[in-house]
C-alpha cells in the first residue's frame, strides 16, 4: 500500500506517530471485537475484569480510555446483560466495585487469547528484546503522564 506523502513535521512528531500507530495496531483486532458482538468499550471493560479483579468506575474509566459517564452507561449495559456485577465498595460503600461475572469472563476469554495472538503477530518482526523495550518505554511514558494515584 502506498503511503500518502507526509510533511517532515508529521513524519517526526511523536504524538502523531503514537496516535497513528495505535490506530493501525487496533483496527484489525477491533473488527474482531465487533464481530463478536461487542463495542470496543465493552471489550475493554470485560478484558480489564477478565482476571477476576474488581474496579471502581473511575478506575475503569482511566484504564479503558473513556469518560466516567460513558463507562457508567457501558457498565449498565453489561450488567443488564449479566456480564458484570456491581457491589458496594469495602472502604466507601457509596463507591461500587465492578467485577466480571462468569459469563463475562467466558465471553472475554477467547478475545483475550485472540488479542495476545494479534500482538504476537504484530511484534514478530521485532526481536524479543526490542518488543520488551518498546513496551517498557510505553509503560514509562504512561506512568509519567498518566493520572496520579494517591
Amino acid at each position: 500500500m502506498k503511503h500518502p506523502e507526509r510533511s517532515p513535521f508529521i513524519d517526526d512528531y511523536f504524538a502523531y506517530l503514537l496516535a497513528r500507530a495505535s490506530t493501525l495496531v487496533s483496527h484489525e483486532f477491533h473488527q474482531e471485537v465487533q464481530a463478536a458482538g461487542l463495542a470496543v468499550s465493552e471489550w475493554r471493560i470485560l478484558a480489564t475484569l477478565s482476571d477476576g479483579r474488581a474496579c471502581t468506575i473511575s478506575e475503569l474509566a482511566d484504564i479503558v480510555l473513556a469518560k466516567q459517564p460513558t463507562v457508567t452507561k457501558v457498565v449498565d449495559r453489561l450488567e443488564n446483560a449479566g456480564l458484570v456485577i456491581r457491589q458496594p465498595g469495602t472502604v466507601d460503600r457509596r463507591q461500587s466495585l465492578v467485577s466480571g461475572t462468569p459469563a463475562g469472563r467466558r465471553l472475554a476469554a477467547p478475545l483475550v487469547a485472540s488479542a495476545k495472538a494479534h500482538e504476537e503477530r504484530l511484534l514478530q518482526r521485532f526481536g524479543a528484546t526490542e518488543s520488551a523495550q518498546l513496551k517498557a518505554t510505553l509503560r514509562a511514558l504512561i506512568d509519567e503522564l498518566g493520572p496520579r494515584r494517591a
